[in-house]
């Protein structure tokens, strides 16, 4: 599906200033070299068991599926990880491919925080330099994970431009990475330019080949449904890319519809959005008639991104993939009915994939089967959501 020049039919390919270029072939270079490496994956997998925790669980949700009273839910669990959610895998992989090209200083985005933390915890045990930018407005809301960080000893540089979010730490660490061309890059999900997002697809995949043998083992057979939510969309295409070639298992990512997709107050570029070039990659993005980005809102800042990564652009297109919005309410909603059915409680960018599959669930037969990506935990998000229900801790 991906050619040579790094695109997935129409979208992806390398939209950055030409100083930039050589270090993109530097990685791709050093990428392609570690995929035929077999001591490089070995020591992937040996860390991700020891260090990460994999394999996480697939647990099926039996009080969540009573409740809905129709299909069987399943909980691909990685809210188990360390970290406390699927950015590890990512996280783990570009360090080890960091230090294996012998760079030292590594930077990274965050919106949530959980890439951050992961980027945090992985350049702490390869003892590497850690710089994370985060928007000031992320940094407010996620001021737990952003403890985490700097208690692993990363330095985190608030972002203040823009809308003070995900796109403008994104922003900030592409303009660090063109004056520091020695830098490593840590990209936390599958959108820029070439090769970042089949890479982190790669190291995600760990995801979906978990989730195949797991189910396969449990009820043998393949589920009817995989449900995952999509901000960038790494958690989504790590659960859906080991089942491309299953047809008969139906791939749905959950944007975020934020107040409504009519509000024009949401994170929702394939539902929403046109096609255009976001951060060296082009995609679905959320643009203006003139092609400035516009502003996006999501309670979950995990979504709260304009762009999508360009396989899940070509996924929609090729309607490979089918492609839904969830509101904040409804996410909430979520969030909750998780924690009553089933005494966990996850973070409100999968609250919004636990909803769909929850009404899904209610209007399938018990015979099917949806697997839902539990892509991170709600620690980090109780004072969003106590101050969203009006719950004064």
């Amino acid at each position: 599906m991906k050619d040579e020049r790094g695109y997935f039919g129409d979208y992806g390919g390398q939209f950055v200033p030409e100083t930039l270029m050589p270090v993109l072939d530097e990685l791709s270079q050093a990428y392609r070299k570690a995929k035929d490496d077999k001591d490089f994956w070995r020591q992937f997998e040996t860390l991700s068991r020891d260090y990460s925790g994999r394999p996480t669980p697939l647990y099926l949700a039996k009080g969540l599926t009573q409740h809905c009273g129709g299909a069987r839910i399943f909980l691909k669990r990685e809210d188990l990880a360390h970290t406390g959610a699927h950015k590890i895998n990512n996280a783990l992989g570009q360090g080890l491919l960091a230090k294996k090209m012998g760079k030292r200083r590594i930077i990274a985005e965050t919106g949530a925080g959980q890439h951050g933390v992961a980027a945090a915890a992985v350049c702490a045990m390869l003892g590497l330099d850690c710089i994370v930018y985060m928007g000031e407005e992320d940094v407010q809301r996620q001021s737990l994970n952003v403890f985490r960080m700097r208690l692993m000893g990363a330095e985190v540089r608030t972002v203040s431009s823009g809308s003070r979010t995900l796109k403008d730490a994104i922003n900030e660490a592409i303009r660090d990475w063109v004056t520091n061309p020695d830098t490593y890059y840590l990209l936390g999900s599958v959108v820029g330019p070439a090769p970042y997002p089949a890479m982190v697809r790669d190291f995600q995949a760990v995801i979906g080949k978990e989730t195949k043998e797991q189910i396969l083992a449990q009820t043998k057979r393949l589920p009817n449904y995989i449900v995952a939510c999509v901000g960038g969309g790494s958690n989504a295409i790590g659960i859906f890319y080991p089942f491309l070639d299953d047809k008969d298992v139906r791939l749905i990512g959950v944007e975020a519809a934020g107040r409504g997709i009519e509000s024009g107050q949401h994170a929702a570029p394939l539902m929403a959005g046109t096609v255009g070039v976001l951060h060296g990659t082009k995609s679905y993005v959320l643009q203006d008639e003139g092609g400035q980005i516009r502003e996006t809102h999501s309670v979950s800042a995990g979504l709260d991104y304009p762009g999508v990564g360009p396989e899940h652009s070509y996924l929609k297109d090729s309607r490979r993939a089918e492609y839904v919005a969830v509101t904040d309410q409804e996410a909430l909603e979520g969030f909750q009915l998780l924690g009553k059915t089933e005494g966990i409680v996850p973070a409100l960018e999968p609250a919004h994939a636990i909803y769909h599959a929850a009404q899904m669930a209610k209007s399938l037969d018990k015979e099917q089967i949806i697997v839902v990506n539990l892509s991170g935990r709600g620690d980090k998000d109780m004072d969003i959501v106590a101050k969203e229900l009006g719950v004064e801790l």
